[in-house]
């Protein structure tokens, strides 16, 4: 990441968490053509594949939850036209069977991480008149039984991205709304409910990295605050 900052780039920057795979790394090969890519994840080794991939991004390693790791690795970081919040975590219960362990986890990963790692590059969003990209959820707009802590996350995600839109007015904020993803979470969350995994009934990690692009190129007198994704039953 030094060489990254020091030389800089002409190309506008964007900075994709959870970026190793799935969603993320459709993200990133979305945005490459256009952006000089931070690629963010919880190790280095986890990037490797996607940095071969694309090798003129940078890793970006850091645990998003170790604030003072995040507050490091963010602080070379003087101008920023994208930030895509991507990573987070999706642990299923019900309200009867969960705990508090389940409940912190869940809106640390999901919450809490999210808007520390905004409030610490707030001076270089504002410096690239940045776009603040938050991945959601269907779950983020209503609940479904055995989904409690995940939707309250992001629920509260929403409402984050709503205060951060009137609060920084020089920013673009978006809420992406997705349904289902084919993914190796989504393959996890099938398996948890003990029914086969039909990859047709989910949506695409590149309509949705696309959705993502569509939303960083609308013109700047547009500002797309939410958008809603839905499969089409097949």
């Amino acid at each position: 990441m030094a060489n990254f900052l020091e030389h800089g780039s002409t190309r506008p920057t964007a900075l994709i968490t959870g970026a190793s795979r799935g969603l993320g790394a459709a993200i990133a090969r979305e945005l490459a053509p256009t952006h000089s890519l931070l690629l963010g994840a919880r190790k280095a080794e986890s990037l490797e594949p996607i940095l071969s991939e694309l090798p003129d991004s940078t890793a970006w390693p850091v645990e998003l939850t170790d604030y003072p790791a995040v507050a490091r690795a963010a602080e070379p970081i003087e101008r920023l036209e994208v930030l895509v919040h991507n990573a987070g975590i999706a642990d299923l219960g019900t309200i009867a069977d969960s705990s508090v362990a389940q409940w912190r986890n869940t809106l640390e990963s999901n919450l809490i991480a999210v808007a520390e790692l905004t409030r610490l590059l707030l001076p270089a969003l504002r410096a690239g008149n940045g776009h603040v990209v938050l991945i959601n959820s269907g779950a983020g707009l209503r609940a479904n039984a055995g989904w409690g802590s995940y939707a309250a996350s992001k629920f509260g995600l929403r409402a984050f991205g709503d205060a951060l839109r009137l609060e920084e007015p020089g920013l673009r904020v978006t809420s992406i709304h997705p349904g289902r993803i084919d993914t190796d979470m989504q393959r996890a969350l099938v398996a948890g409910e003990n029914r086969d995994y039909e990859p047709r009934e989910f949506l695409t990690p590149e309509t949705v990295a696309r959705a993502v692009r569509n939303a960083v190129e609308t013109p700047r007198d547009a500002h797309p605050t939410e958008i809603v994704l839905r499969p089409i039953a097949r």
